[in-house]
This record gives structure tokens, sequence and C-alpha cells, in this order.
């Protein structure tokens, strides 16, 4: 009797620790700073406070948002790195997926060959959603080939070819939902609270983002070439409202997570689990403004804002900002074109690969009062450009496609051949 009794203790005792033990797992926020060591990331110089790298400003930003964490005893906090020290993509991923990490946050600063571009972004892994500007990813995946066990593992990766994308699609499906829920977060309380100017949340393929079996956002806190935002930055000011920003958004993000899952943090009954946000059928591009004069990619007009398509017809260029078939992003798109000024924007549906039946697109390769030279670098390296004369104006124009994303992939070609600032045209018969 003695021994069947210890026996039922004992039981009990076992189902009772581990179930305590399950109850008291905390969640595990991998803080990984971007760079380190010898890849110092984005830098640049100024007179007034030196050289400023970002491998410091991320170094510094991680360690508050730690800091800050540590401090809640629900949360068990890994970095990536603590001192100045380069761990490779593979190590960082390694780190989050050994320690089954709930949650990845990738800090970094933002760069732009353009003196206008400033703001906060945060990526989610997926492929990308404008082919257009891909200097985020080259980026932040070039640094692969800094560190040998990197370039084995992943030297043969095309992030283009069939096989890769699905089974980036695949991947992302599992964690996309939440982890824009921690983007949406994050870039609201850099706007709301911080009064920051955010570019908003974008899927991109980056290593840190694929590679992990989790949640994950890169954040890019700012742009360190552009003079304002580069100081704000490299302040302790910046450096604490960035970090409380996304202390914050993680915070606000693990209550959710409990709501919905009826964890540790959940004062109520779970709500009802949430479909998974399913692709709308239409491509969603804001409007931001339309005009009878033409923009460039750095026009002030444009407000700094980037993934911007320009879109002709009949003689008016519409400006459009972003592309997405996600509901949520389209939303964040939007709140980030009024944020940034252009308070009537909004969203515009575009059917995918729809074909022209009546009428095509073509290229706006130049607009001006003069006629182009025969030698001039446009009619050299392109043939059979067309021109007309219209109202004082010589208008040059170039290729016939039937989808508009025909037209951005001739766009793209052009843009490699050094003609940029290009407008595509819609030309009805």
């Amino acid at each position: 009797m003695y021994t069947q009794n210890f026996k039922i203790i004992l039981a009990f005792l076992l189902t009772f620790t581990t179930v305590f033990a399950s109850a008291q797992k905390k969640f595990t926020v991998v803080l990984d700073a971007g760079h380190g060591g010898s890849d110092h990331g984005a830098n640049r110089s100024y007179s007034d406070i030196g050289r400023i790298a970002e491998k410091d400003i991320t170094l510094a930003i991680v360690l508050r948002v730690g800091s800050m964490l540590e401090k809640n005893k629900d949360f068990k906090v890994i970095y990536t790195r603590k001192i100045d020290e380069y761990p490779s993509l593979s190590d960082r991923t390694n780190l989050a997926n050994r320690n089954k990490a709930d949650l990845f946050v990738s800090v970094h600063c933002n760069s732009s060959v353009k003196p206008t571009a400033y703001g906060t972004e945060t990526f989610v892994q997926g492929p990308d959603q404008n082919d257009t500007n891909l200097e985020v990813a080259k980026r932040e995946n070039d640094v692969i080939f800094l560190d040998e066990k990197d370039k084995q593992t992943f030297g043969s990766y095309d992030a283009r070819s069939p096989e890769s994308l699905i089974a980036l699609k695949l991947q992302q499906s599992k964690y996309l939902e939440s982890s824009l829920l921690l983007g949406g977060l994050v870039e609201g309380y850099f706007v709301n609270k911080d009064k920051r100017s955010s570019r908003g949340v974008w899927q991109k393929n980056l290593h840190v983002l694929r590679m992990n079996a989790m949640p994950s956002v890169l954040i890019e806190t700012g742009f360190i070439n552009h003079p304002e935002e580069s100081h704000y930055l490299a302040s302790d000011r910046g450096q604490d409202e960035i970090s409380q920003s996304i202390f914050n958004a993680i915070i606000d993000y693990k209550k959710a997570i409990d709501r919905k899952t009826g964890g540790a943090a959940s004062n109520r009954k779970p709500e009802p689990e949430k479909k998974e946000e399913v692709p709308l059928k239409n491509d969603f591009r804001i409007l931001l403004l339309t005009s009878s004069v033409k923009y460039n990619d750095e026009d002030p007009a444009l407000k700094g804002l980037n993934y911007i398509l320009p879109l002709k017809e009949n003689g008016i260029y519409k400006y459009y900002y972003g592309v997405t078939n996600m509901a949520s992003i389209r939303d964040i798109n939007l709140k980030t074109a009024k944020d940034a000024g252009f308070r009537n924007a909004y969203a515009v549906g575009f059917m995918p690969n729809q074909k022209l039946s009546l009428g095509y697109y073509t290229l706006e390769v130049y607009a001006g009062k003069d006629k182009l030279a025969t030698n001039s670098f446009i009619l050299q390296t392109l043939k059979d450009v067309d021109r007309e004369k219209t109202n004082g104006i010589f208008y040059y124009t170039y290729g016939k496609v039937n989808s508009l994303e025909d037209a951005v992939k001739l766009q793209k070609d052009l843009e490699s051949k050094g003609i940029k600032n290009t407008v595509i045209q819609k030309v009805n018969n």
C-alpha cells in the first residue's frame, strides 16, 4: 500500500512539475544587432559628430531593448552579439532556431543614394513586393559572403529560382501574420509615439528572416545618409526613443499572442482564432497624386517616399506608392502615405497580369522642350524610339507591351542600361 501510494504521489508531482514548468515557460526573444566587427554596415562622416557606423547604433539600441525586457520575468532574452563582433548570418539564425525562440528581432540602419530618403521601415519574410528596389535585400544579404560558413551554405542559393520561391511562399504563410502584427506595432509606435515618418511594412527576401522558424522582423530604424535623421540615430535621445518603441511593440505583441492562445498574460478567455490572412485577388497601389507635371524619383513633391510607380494616361501623370495583395499591408501603406502628407491618398486595385485588349503600355523615356540630339545617350542606347511633339513638348517613347507587369520589367531593363526616370504610359486605341 505504501509503495502504491508513493507511486501515485510521485506521478502527481511529476505531472504537476511538468504542467508548472510548461506554464512558467518564458517568452524567448532573440535580439540581433545588425552587422558588427569587420562589417560596419552603412556609415557616414559628419563634421560635427564624426564618423557614425550602423554596427554601433544597432548594438546600442539592441542592448537598451534587451535591458528593458530582462526586467520582465515573462521574457528570456538572447543576443546574437553584445560586443563589436561579427556573427555569421547562419550563426544568428541557428542560435534562434536552436533555442526555439518565440520571436526574432533584427535591428538595422538604412542608407540610400538619395539624400532625401528618410524614415523607418520594417521587413517581414516573403518575395520582394517591388522588384524595382532591391537595395535592402542586396545590402543585407551580401554579407553572407563575408563568412566561409555562409558562403558554403548559401553560395548556391538562387532567390529567383522557382524552387526557392515555392519554399518562401510555404514558409512565409506559417509566420507571416504574426510577423506583420509585430511589424505594424513597431511602425505604429515610431509614428504615434516618436513622431517619426514610416515608410511601411514590407516583404523582403532576407536571410535572417528566411531561415528562421519563428515570427521575425528586420527593423530599419532610419537613414544614416540623411543629415538630420543620422544625428537622431546617433544621439542618446534617438536611441532611447527607438528602443522604447521596439520594447513597447514586443510587449504589445506578446499580449496579443497571449490573448489569442490563452497564455499567461491573458486575464480573459482567448479570442476566437483568427483565420490566416488570405491574399486578395487584386494588387493594391496607393495613389498619391495626379498631375500634368512629371516628377523624378528624388523630387521633393514625393516627400521622400520610395517604391513610387508613375503611370501616364491621357496626358496626366499618376503617382502610385507601394504594391501588395495583402489587406493589412495595403492599409499600412495607405497610412504611411497620409502620414507623409498625402492626405487625399487612396488605394487602387489592379488586376494582376491583365492584358489590354484595346491599347498597350509604352515607356516615356524623355519629355522636354528640346529635341534629343541624334548622339544622345537615349537614342544611342535604344533603337526604334518613337517621337511626337504636342503643345511645344517633345515626347520620346519606347516599346509596346500588353500588361503593367511587362511594362515594369521593361522599365527595369532600361534602368539597368542607365536610362532612369522613365514613365509607364497607357495608350488607348
